[in-house]
């Protein structure tokens, strides 16, 4: 019995345990459920879905990553609002907040007439007082406008190099926009020419740092061509250019087509400008190339709205009238034409001639004819204004007989010759022929805007000017020397490393490699050698043969990139050439390098300098009546002005030093006169040298020593011109007798004068000990 009771109770204690349980796992897990859906629903309904959450009997585990440590925060404190706190887990984290940039540091600068201003943001450590004290060094006391702000922040690479050269180049602009970022540098300017413009983009191109990189905009308006000409001519040499002007570039086109179509070949260009006549001036060039392209041979030139043309003596008298009567009616109303017809040359005498021959250092001989001595010391003043006092040698003779208009004549000739590097220029009655060497690719337009502006569009003139690269200041290209120190200054900078014993480049040498080929690119024509160095590990004989792999690899890598290598040699040098110490890492790194060598300064394989064409309406000049192109002096005035003093300030012998009597004075007041445009008319047809045609034979310079040129040709005289001097009859088709006594005749000195800004006495480069320093 006893134990029968027993079991009963220990049933009865087993049961009531199960069922505790039971009911304690089912109350803890309805508990979970419903804390777990609670939680959920208010982190779904405040956005917070990123968070999980998980449930552990009372406890509640949050679980993910926070998008920030406050939303982190509120996520937390909005699940303790629904359970008791006590029984959150927090297990979430946040990500992690990236380091705050530095900000974006740039400089923005402003430079015009009134002034300069700054704005931007630069490093905090930046000399401003530096700075602003070069700027108001340049826009004068209160005229610098600071509006900078700065961030102490490190200095980004690549600040300090463009910072410098940015306002290096505002110093040198006055009318300028600079920007300077991080390793770049941009530059808006105008400039006052199209030369200006060339020769600020190469300074800019010269000057900049190897690693900055340039963006340079420079404008330029278009110059203004006075007189507006051009002259084209057909010979035995083929059709082409002497000068070429155009008002628009759809005239432009219409030019070089009727060029190309009269017979021109090869690069044509013509330069677009201000001063054109008339809207018609591409139609009517069009049609006078046209028109001389029809003829065959022959010269046109055009001055302004005053078109000259002047067929060759080979052109049929029938075609030549039906020709130019189509062009002289069919031309804008505007232009007017003059056109003849070549006369068959009659064998002449000794012709008179001056001769100026202008040397690469800079010297200039004059040698030849002068119609007396106050017009030789007239002429010496001039040239030496023109090319330095100490540049001048003279060698000339004294001809009274010369006929009127020949010191215009020759001063003319030296204005003209000054617009080449060297060449020489040579007059005669009936010509003046030009040749030699030039930098400046206008030089042709120039010299015929010259010649025609000074003697008429009727004047024979003859050019044959080459145009050397070499010689063109705006290309600013390098000397050998020059080469040699940019490119190894860009390895000083930035070395061409390689893989470890081995003359493989690896990639990222690829900036070092395009700033060595910009520089090639500029000093091809220069023989150097790419030379490789090794430090001393290793034997001697490999290091030898690395060497010059790696020279050679540096050589395969410039010609890569389009640079001619024909004039570099690589050479391996070894370890026999060390520049530091071997024993140290430093020292073999300095010694592991490529060098540039220059083996010749000399340029080899340079193009042989090309004759330049004269542009179309480089001869076109327009005198308005009441504003002649320019003023004349004549002798009497001269005589009556105070007295003249030569290149170094001394004044120059008064009339009676030179033997001249007052009769002789007198005689020359009454003679000379002012030249105006309607003189000049009158007096055309008296005048046989003023009123020779043009005439066009690229020809070789004449002899220094004066010879008469065996090539001159000479024109019958019309008969309605044989009432001209006998004086000047003999002295265009005889050959000059011995000069006269200066108190018989003393021809007129006609000298021209010109505004300061076209002076002839402007800077220009001379060798040394032959500038004007003297005057």
């Amino acid at each position: 019995m006893r134990a029968r009771t027993t079991a009963l109770t220990a049933t009865a204690f087993v049961s009531a345990l199960v069922l505790c349980a039971f009911i304690a796992g089912g109350s803890a897990t309805i508990i979970e459920q419903r804390s777990r859906k609670a939680v959920r629903l208010v982190l779904e309904a405040n956005g917070h879905s990123w968070a999980q959450v998980h449930t552990d009997g009372l406890q509640v585990i949050l679980l993910g990553t926070a998008p920030s440590e406050a939303e982190r925060f509120r996520t937390v404190t909005l699940v303790s609002t629904v359970v008791d706190s006590s029984r959150i887990v927090d297990n979430t984290d946040a990500v992690v907040a990236k380091a705050i940039a530095p900000p974006d540091f740039s400089l923005q600068l402003l430079r015009n007439d009134e002034g300069i201003s700054l704005i931007g943001l630069v490093p905090k450590g930046t000399d401003r007082e530096a700075l602003m004290k070069r700027l108001t060094a340049l826009a004068g006391e209160g005229n610098v406008t600071d509006m900078l702000e700065s961030a102490e922040y490190p200095v980004p690479k690549g600040w300090s190099p463009a910072f410098e050269f940015g306002i290096a180049t505002l110093e040198k602009l006055p009318r300028a926009k600079v920007s300077i970022d991080p390793g770049a540098v941009g530059v808006e300017a105008i400039t006052d020419s199209a030369e200006e413009k060339a020769a600020v983009e190469a300074q800019l191109n010269r000057s900049r740092p190897s690693g900055v990189r340039l963006d340079a905009k420079i404008s330029a308006p278009r110059p203004v061509i006075t007189p507006f000409t051009l002259r084209f001519l057909i010979d035995d040499e083929g059709a082409r250019f002497d000068a070429c002007s155009a008002d628009t570039v759809r005239s432009r086109a219409t030019i070089l087509t009727a060029a190309r179509k009269a017979g021109a070949m090869g690069d044509l260009d013509c330069t677009v400008g201000m001063g054109a006549p008339s809207p018609q001036w591409g139609e009517a060039v069009g049609m006078a190339l046209g028109a001389l392209g029809e003829l065959g041979a022959g010269t046109v030139t055009i001055s302004d709205a005053d078109i000259s043309l002047v067929a060759a003596d080979t052109v049929a008298q029938a075609s030549y009238d039906k020709i130019v009567g189509e062009l002289e009616s069919n031309l804008p109303p505007v232009f007017s034409l003059k056109a003849e017809l070549t006369k068959k040359a009659e064998a002449a005498g000794s012709v008179p001639e001056f001769t100026a021959l202008l040397g690469e250092d800079g010297r200039v001989e004059l040698r030849g004819r002068v119609s007396s001595e106050r017009s030789r010391e007239a002429l010496e003043s001039f040239a030496r204004a023109q090319f330095g006092a100490d540049a001048i040698y003279a060698a000339t003779l004294v001809d009274a007989d010369l006929p009127q208009g020949w010191p215009l004549r020759t001063m003319t000739a030296l204005e003209a010759l000054d617009m080449l590097n060297s060449g020489s220029v040579t007059v005669t009655p009936q010509l003046i022929r030009l040749s030699g060497l030039t930098g400046d690719k206008q030089a042709t337009d120039k010299a015929a805007r010259i010649l025609s502006q000074r003697l008429g569009e009727d004047a024979r003139i003859e050019l044959s000017v080459k145009y050397d690269q070499r010689l063109d200041e705006t290309l600013s290209l390098p000397d050998g020397p020059e080469c040699v120190a940019k490119l190894n200054a860009i390895l000083t900078a930035s070395k061409v490393t390689f893989e470890p014993a081995s003359a493989k480049i690896p990639e990222d040498n690829a900036p070092q490699l395009d700033a060595l080929a910009r520089i090639m690119k500029q000093c091809q024509d220069f023989r150097m050698e790419v030379a490789g160095h090794t430090d001393s590990q290793g034997g001697e004989e490999g290091n030898l043969r690395l060497s010059q792999n790696r020279a050679e690899a540096v050589l395969d890598a410039l010609r890569a990139r389009r640079v001619l290598v024909g004039n570099l040699t690589a050479k391996g040098y070894g370890e026999t050439r060390p520049i530091a110490d071997n024993e140290t890492e430093e020292g073999r790194e300095a010694n592991r390098r490529i060098e540039f060598v220059l083996l010749d300064a000399e340029p080899v394989n340079v193009p042989e300098p090309v004759i330049l064409p004269l542009s179309e309406g480089a001869l076109d000049a327009e005198e308005p009546a009441e504003d002649p192109p320019q003023e004349m002096l004549d002798e009497s005035a001269i005589e009556d002005a105070a007295p003249m003093e030569d290149a170094h300030g001394e004044p120059m012998p008064e009339a009676e030093e030179e033997g001249l009597t007052p009769e002789a004075d007198a005689s020359i007041a009454d003679d000379s006169a002012p030249e105006t445009e309607q003189a000049a008319e009158a007096t055309e047809e008296a005048a046989p040298a003023e009123d020779a045609q043009v005439v066009e034979a690229v020809a070789p310079a004449e002899s220094p020593e004066g010879a008469a040129p065996e090539d001159v040709v000479t024109e019958a005289e019309e008969t309605t011109e044989a009432a001209e001097p006998a004086t000047e009859t003999a002295a265009a088709e005889t050959a000059p007798a011995e000069a006269a006594p200066e108190e018989t005749a003393a021809p007129e000195i006609e000298i021209p004068v010109r505004p300061a800004a076209e002076s002839p006495g402007r800077p220009k480069p001379r060798p040394a000990g032959l500038g004007p320093a003297g005057n």
